[in-house]
């Protein structure tokens, strides 16, 4: 049996990704071994923040509670938790479930995308302006899917270079859903279509962050 951080757990509606504005059970794990300049859960990275030791049965437990089919885990990094294997492979076996995983993109997923076809990997490209490209795993662009998400989250015109450079570098609009999105109030949303327009960017799908429009910026639990 494992043990997990868990700093929250809720329901909402996804923000962003190819199921944003439906439902959603939310499970946010403890720390991160990022710290991009943009990070809006950064309390999660903390050291000393408050979590709950959970094992994989209680955190199935309260996601069957909730009634809510769509599930998504998320951090911090949820790929930093001991044993994330085994909590992904007792969320797969429950076929009413869809789990998504959100992760930073530096750590590598391809034993993981052996577990189910049910899992969907939402990965992050962290561009110049996160301050933390160095450290993306390349080989990760071998394994993803159709069912699996890269996100890019741009703060000005050269992370949009770099945003199509690796689009096209690794074939990703053939091979997975590609969505750009804003690091709020930096870039406005108007000129990612505009170089979208612009450098003919056909298969990428420009996305606001909703939960972030519908409540306030900051707030957690949503």
């Amino acid at each position: 049996m494992g043990k997990f951080k868990v700093v929250e757990m809720f329901s909402s509606i996804n923000g962003e990704g190819q199921k944003a504005g439906q439902l959603a059970y939310f499970v946010r794990f403890a720390g991160c071994n990022l710290r991009c300049s943009y990070c809006d859960t950064m309390w999660a990275n903390e050291k000393n923040v408050p979590f709950l030791l959970m094992s994989e049965e209680e955190i199935y437990e309260k996601i069957k509670e909730s009634n809510i089919h769509n599930i998504t885990l998320t951090g911090g990094e949820p790929l930093l938790q001991q044993n994330i294997d085994r909590l992904l492979k007792l969320l797969s076996r429950d076929e009413s479930l869809n789990i998504e995983i959100e992760t930073n993109g530096s750590i590598d997923i391809k034993e993981l995308k052996k577990i189910s076809d049910k899992i969907s990997f939402t990965l992050d490209y962290k561009l110049p302006g996160s301050g933390m490209d160095s450290f993306m795993n390349m080989d990760n662009y071998e394994v993803i899917g159709k069912n699996d998400t890269v996100k890019f989250v741009v703060s000005d015109k050269n992370d949009l270079d770099k945003t199509k450079q690796i689009i096209e570098k690794y074939k990703l609009t053939d091979k997975t859903a590609v969505y750009i999105s804003s690091s709020f109030n930096s870039i406005k949303p108007e000129q990612i279509v505009e170089y979208m327009l612009k450098e003919n960017m056909n298969g990428v799908r420009l996305q606001l962050q909703m939960h972030k429009y519908i409540w306030e910026p900051d707030r957690k639990g949503v």
